[in-house]
């Protein structure tokens, strides 16, 4: 490989480049645009169009796109060439300010939940100069915001960048009152960890079920899944450190920092994990390393699979949502600093956390769900679906020690401004970490481990700036009003930690004696399903909260809420439809063709000579017709249920009848379908199996 300084970025229009290619004063007007959020010029556009349409074409490129990411939970693209005609018959090569900063896609083939109708077409994307344009193949493609012609929000982008404004104006508050007059912003950093599998492009063809889902529908367990423990951290296979090798160079080009690479708990499972960035940056990052994944993956005759839950047995495969918030000095607002004025702004950002996370379990519930996801959470190292905050043993003393007004008996103490004795920084990693805990203080940040590998990591940061937004104006009016800061201060910390310690838990959330005493004693939320929390997005104080700080409209949130229900119910159809076709013209004739030959092989034993045993065949034949039966009769009763809930007109309603009707019968037909596989000759079965997929890549 080449040296990775001299060729990491290369395809990105990055501040190195905006450097060599802009006049100093268009490049300082540019920043402040970048920076402050300044008001971008039109003389300014067409320089930086010129520029960046110079250096494109330089590095091979020919067209142009607007790159946004629309409700689809995947990116989108329209391509235009730089062409113009020339008077001499030939081209120009050209691209303006208007072109950079505005575009027209089609807004009403996009999903909309009700905000746009077939015949209100026109929509709009607009440039999102704080993410960096790049290459990609011969494209340039420009990051931008998507909305309708109305106006409303159709992408994910504008309600992160909407709520990380949000953040940043409330944090600033608090901040101003701590007297740091210094800071000109907060901004949210994050840093999410990819997980995936690999199986081989040959035998993902052969499975309808992977090629319409994207997960397994059918297989039975193999006599060796992830007991032993011996895939974790261990050596990579030579076919896979190609793969990554050539994943992480194509990441690099596009200035994706690509950081951490290795085998996941099971087989077939890997993980990649980047450096943090901000919030909105790594989203695009994100988004553009899972494409990638994929394309190098069948460069290399390999397919990623980013599903939620591609096998049933073994672990899914999450992405893990590492969220700070940090000041334009550098300074990290959740880590502990030196000195106990430091340690009491922490406290207090702290405890807007700890806040938001109970104030709007519900909020962070439904901003990972999908129908994939309902099958990860709770299971094989997956966080439960109760949301909960583990701290560690450590920081929680020092909590109680708070809340009682009791010395805290932890190493060296310092006075506090906040009255009490606790330690003046808290030092990290002083815990173990808790890998069933949704949302896990790891030193200094948040690990929100609930997003499933093929969730955009907007809706969740979305849902955790706007919560702690809220928390934190909160405090700010209040401490803007009171008489004395540190009194104030003091009695607001205990307080939150009072009302809120039932959302902290420091123990094993698979237990099933913690769901119970999470729910029954402590009132937490436990919503198992897509179905059962998505609703909830439209409770009258989520609405408020999010409304209030302009994050979302009442209409824009009424259509996320439509979109993901439909997008669960048109997820879980085809399923079950592929389920019903997989079973009645692969798995039932397979089943069929091998008990012909028990038949004709007993038949034939007895013709040959009546006295030889033929148990063996007549046992099996007769508990494979009866699999045959059960099988012929499950997917016809998966047919009836899946006729039945498309009859509904009502999402909400068509949605509880699948999780209630259409999930049971799957569940049934896959019972049958698995035993047949585990009695049916192997070279009758028309497909892959667990054993094959999962240990194929050698």
């Amino acid at each position: 490989m080449k040296n990775v300084s001299e060729f990491f970025g290369c395809n990105v229009f990055d501040d190195r480049v905006m450097k060599a290619n802009l006049s100093a004063k268009v490049y300082e007007s540019l920043r402040k645009t970048i920076d402050e959020g300044a008001k971008l010029d039109i003389t300014v556009a067409n320089a930086v169009a010129a520029a960046m349409k110079d250096w494109a074409v330089k590095h091979g490129a020919t067209h142009y796109t607007h790159w946004f990411q629309p409700l689809t939970g995947v990116t989108a693209e329209k391509h235009d060439s730089f062409i113009s005609p020339s008077p001499d018959g030939g081209v120009i090569m050209e691209f303006s300010g208007k072109e950079l900063i505005k575009g027209e896609p089609d807004a009403s083939s996009f999903p909309s939940g009700g905000l746009r109708a077939t015949f209100e077409a026109r929509g709009y994307t607009a440039w999102d100069p704080t993410s960096y344009a790049f290459i990609k193949g011969k494209t340039l493609c420009i990051p931008t915001a998507f909305c309708s012609y109305g106006g409303e929000a159709l992408d994910k982008k504008t309600p992160l960048l909407r709520s990380m404004e949000a953040l940043n104006k409330q944090a600033m508050r608090i901040l101003h009152l701590f007297g740091n007059d210094d800071v000109k912003c907060v901004r949210t950093s994050v840093g999410p960890e990819q997980e995936y599998f690999l199986i081989t492009k040959e035998m993902y063809e052969q499975r309808k079920d992977l090629r319409f889902t994207g997960r397994t529908l059918f297989g039975a367990k193999p006599p060796k899944g992830q007991e032993m423990d011996d895939h974790y951290f261990g050596v990579i296979k030579p076919r896979v450190a190609a793969y990554m090798e050539e994943l992480n160079e194509e990441l690099w080009k596009l200035g994706i920092l690509a950081k951490t690479e290795h085998n996941e708990v099971a087989p077939a499972q890997h993980e990649l994990a980047p450096i943090y960035t901000t919030t909105n940056i790594a989203t695009d990052h994100n988004q553009l390393t899972m494409e990638i994944m994929q394309k190098v993956a069948e460069k290399n005759g390999l397919v990623c699979l980013l599903h939620e839950k591609p096998f049933a047995g073994v672990n899914g495969s999450g992405k893990h949502n590492n969220w700070s918030l940090a000041t334009d000095k550098g300074v990290n607002l959740l880590s502990p600093g030196e000195t106990p004025y430091e340690n009491a702004q922490f406290l207090l950002f702290l405890c807007a956390v700890i806040k938001a996370v109970d104030d709007y379990q519900d909020l962070l519930r439904l901003s990972v769900a999908t129908a994939g996801n309902d099958h990860r959470l709770g299971a094989n190292e997956a966080p439960p679906a109760v949301v909960s905050i583990f701290l560690g043993d450590e920081l929680n003393a020092v909590l109680e020690a708070i809340e009682t007004d009791t010395p805290y008996a932890g190493a060296k103490k310092a006075q506090m401004k906040l009255g009490v004795d606790v330690l003046p920084k808290f030092n990290r990693d002083t815990t173990d970490r808790n890998r069933t805990s949704p949302f896990a203080f790891t030193g200094n940040k948040f690990e929100f481990r609930m997003l499933g590998s093929s969730n955009s990591i907007a809706c969740a940061n979305i849902m955790l700036n706007s919560a702690v937004a809220e928390s934190l104006k909160i405090y700010a009016d209040r401490l803007e009003q009171a008489e004395n800061f540190e009194d104030k201060l003091h009695e607001m910390i205990r307080k939150t930690i009072k009302d809120h310690r039932h959302i902290i838990f420091n123990g094993n959330g698979y237990d099933d004696a913690w769901i119970t005493e999470a729910t029954e004693k402590r009132g937490l939320l436990n919503y198992r399903t897509t179905p059962d929390c998505m609703p909830h997005l439209l409770d009258e104080k989520n609405v408020q909260m999010l409304t209030s700080h302009k994050v979302f409209s009442e209409a824009e949130l009424k259509s996320r809420c439509e979109i993901m229900l439909d997008n669960y119910c048109k997820t879980v159809l085809i399923e079950a439809n592929t389920m019903i076709n997989m079973a009645k013209t692969e798995i039932a004739p397979a089943v069929s063709a091998y008990v012909l030959e028990l038949a004709n092989t007993a038949a034939a034993k007895k013709k040959v000579d009546s006295s030889l045993p033929c148990s063996y065949e007549t046992s099996l034949l007769k508990k494979l017709a009866r699999l045959e039966e059960q099988i012929a009769l499950r997917a016809e009763e998966l047919k009836e249920a899946v006729i039945k809930v498309q009859d509904i007109s009502e999402i909400e309603t068509q949605a509880y009848g699948i999780r209630d009707a259409v999930l049971v019968k799957m569940s049934e037909l896959r019972v049958v379908c698995d035993e047949a596989e585990t009695t049916t000759a192997k070279k009758y079965w028309p497909f892959p199996t667990y054993g094959d997929l999962l240990f194929g890549v050698r």
